[in-house]
C-alpha cells in the first residue's frame, strides 16, 4: 500500500506572490534568503524536491541536485491580501 505524507512549511516561503510589491513584500523569499546567509545541509528534503519546488517558483535552487525520493509542488495565493484569514 502506498504512502502519502504532505509536508507544509507555513511561513517558509519560496519566493513572493505577484502582488508581493503592493504590501511591501518584493524580494520575500525565506528559504533563498537563509541559503544565502548560512550553508544549508538538508539532504532529505532535497531528495523530496524542496530545491527544485523554489525553481519552479522563483528560478532559484539554492540545494545540490540530487536524486528525487518523491512528488514535489508549490502553491500560488490567489486571493487579495496577506493576512491568515485571506491567505489560508
Amino acid at each position: 500500500m502506498s504512502r502519502v505524507f504532505l509536508l507544509i512549511l507555513d511561513s517558509f516561503g519560496i519566493g513572493g506572490a505577484p502582488d508581493a510589491k503592493k504590501y511591501g513584500d518584493e524580494g520575500a523569499n525565506t528559504f533563498v534568503h537563509i541559503a544565502e546567509s548560512t550553508k544549508l545541509d538538508l539532504p532529505n528534503l532535497a531528495s523530496l524536491g524542496l530545491g527544485l519546488a523554489a525553481e519552479a517558483s522563483t528560478g532559484k535552487n539554492p540545494l545540490a541536485n540530487t536524486t528525487l525520493k518523491g512528488q514535489w509542488g508549490f502553491a500560488e495565493e490567489i486571493s487579495n491580501g496577506k493576512d491568515t484569514p485571506s491567505g489560508h
